[in-house]
């Protein structure tokens, strides 16, 4: 192949996909075989798959050498997935991150790669709509609507996630980013560059069932707000100042009255009940916050690896 065609990666993520992994090769092999003027490297990480992905990726692999595939030592979760494949692209021209399930389309590609032509160093693709029901999809739309709001780090408003390009200077400065807790749509958003968007209308999965878990959604919707936003730490410090006029204007208040004489005794029970569980309540909320972001930083400070290799097949 000529070494003088600009290098393009694709990195997909893989966890329990053998539903849908076949129709992913052929159509990432006719993206292939219809531009001809890039050379094409699919980078595959196996996600530590528990069903057939894993055969069936090393089959590809076998079959053509524009495949090749990362298989990681257990389920380090799709963000280390990420950054596994991410990292074993190496020195590439122009690097793509998609999922594997087909929801997002590689005939869009091209659009990607011309926008990048075009002088874009970041290329993200923004779904006009997308297909998923329900409480997934209402949970995705609040997220989406609200992160640039409660967060320092704004996001595009046309609801990008994963699927996206980076040029080399966009992708050698992404590399140097060592977060544990990823939120990949925000780090790519903090290097900043040059961003163009590619609309386009998320698709229904080709095959199988979502493999991200609502509990592992909400994680990572929790890692992109602690990771990108101070607010959570400001709110508990606005809530706890307010608390504290409200009481000492109530203390106030009933010395006041006491003082003239308006009132000799105080019964009030309920009342006492009532501000000590509130009290109580914020404080705890105030505790859960700092323990979010303090879990983050021993996290951080334990410097363990984001993944580990098992094996890979790897062509120069």
């Amino acid at each position: 192949m000529d070494s003088a065609l600009p290098a393009v990666a694709i990195v997909l993520p893989v966890f329990n996909e053998e539903a849908v992994l076949p129709e992913t090769f052929t159509r990432l092999s006719q993206l292939f075989d219809a531009q001809p003027g890039y050379r094409w490297r699919a980078v595959l990480v196996d996600d530590g798959s528990r069903d057939r992905s894993g055969e069936l990726l090393g089959d590809q692999a076998a079959r053509d050498d524009r495949f090749e595939v990362v298989t990681l030592a257990r389920n380090f979760g799709f963000q280390a997935a990420l950054a596994a494949g991410i990292e074993c692209a190496g020195e590439v021209d122009a690097l793509i991150t998609m999922d594997a399930d087909l929801q997002d389309p590689p005939e869009l590609i091209p659009a990607l790669l011309q926008s990048w032509a075009n002088g874009a160093e970041v290329v993200l693709a923004a779904r006009r709509s997308r297909q998923e029901k329900g409480l997934r999809r209402l949970g995705m739309e609040i997220f989406h609507a609200s992160f640039g709001r409660l967060t320092d780090q704004k996001l595009t408003e046309n609801n990008a996630g994963t699927f996206g390009l980076m040029g080399s200077s966009a992708l050698a400065a992404f590399r140097r980013l060592p977060e544990r807790n990823r939120f990949f749509p925000g780090l790519r958003a903090w290097v900043g560059f040059d961003v163009a968007e590619v609309t386009y209308d998320r698709q229904e999965r080709a095959a199988g069932q979502p493999k991200q878990s609502l509990r592992r959604l909400i994680t990572y919707a929790l890692d992109g707000l602690f990771s990108f936003s101070r607010l959570p730490l400001r709110a508990v410090s606005y809530a706890g100042l307010l608390v504290a006029l409200i009481g000492f204007s109530l203390g106030l208040f009933y010395a006041t009255r006491r003082i003239i004489g308006i009132e000799v005794a105080q019964t009030g029970f309920t009342t006492l009940v009532t501000l000590v569980l509130f009290l109580g309540g914020i404080q705890l909320i105030g505790i859960g916050v700092l323990g979010e972001y303090l879990g983050r930083i021993y996290d951080e400070v334990k410097q363990r690896p984001l993944y580990l290799i098992k094996k890979r097949t790897h062509r120069e």
